[in-house]
C-alpha cells in the first residue's frame, strides 16, 4: 500500500513552531525532530501509512522539543533555535507543499507585542511612582504631575 502525506497545520510564536498532523485514530506513530528537519509518520484509522518529512526554515532545539498524540492529531512544540525571531514559513524552500496549511485560528502576529510590552511597563512604572509619593504623604495631584516625563 502506498503511502501518503498527512495534512498539516502550523503557526509561529516567539520560542515555539507548533506543527499539527491532522490524521485521527492514529498508530504506530513516529515523529524524529532533529536539529533542520521533522520526519513524521504513522497509520490512520484505515491503515493508510502517513509520512511527511519537512526540511525547516531554521535551526531548531531538538533535544527541548516534543509531541503528543490525541484521537484527532499528533501535535509537535518545535522549540526555536533563535528565540523572538519570526519564520516566514514553515519550509527551508520556498515553495509550500499541497498538504501544508496555515492554522489560522492560533496564528497571531507577535512581532508587534515588544511596543504592548513597553506600554505596559511604562503604565506599570507610574502606578508605582505614583503609590511611592502616597505612601511618602505626598497628595494623589502631586503624584500624578510627578510621574514619568514622555
Amino acid at each position: 500500500m502506498a503511502r501518503q502525506p498527512a495534512k498539516m497545520l502550523w503557526y509561529d510564536r516567539p520560542r515555539y513552531v507548533f506543527l499539527e498532523f491532522c490524521v485521527e485514530d492514529s498508530t504506530d506513530v513516529k515523529v524524529d525532530i532533529e536539529d533542520q528537519r521533522v520526519v513524521f509518520s504513522c497509520k490512520n484509522a484505515d491503515g493508510v501509512e502517513m509520512y511527511n518529512e519537512i526540511n525547516l526554515y531554521a535551526r531548531v532545539n531538538s533535544k527541548d522539543s516534543q509531541q503528543k498524540r490525541s484521537d484527532r492529531s499528533i501535535t509537535c512544540f518545535i522549540r526555536k533555535w533563535k528565540e523572538k525571531v519570526a519564520w516566514p514559513r514553515l519550509t527551508k524552500e520556498n515553495i509550500k507543499p499541497v498538504w501544508l496549511f496555515v492554522d489560522f485560528d492560533n496564528w497571531r502576529d507577535w512581532e508587534g507585542d515588544e511596543e504592548v510590552e513597553m506600554a505596559m511597563a511604562e503604565q506599570y512604572a507610574e502606578v508605582r511612582l505614583t503609590l511611592l509619593h502616597l505612601s511618602l504623604g505626598l497628595s494623589s495631584e502631586i503624584a500624578a504631575s510627578q510621574g514619568p516625563k514622555r
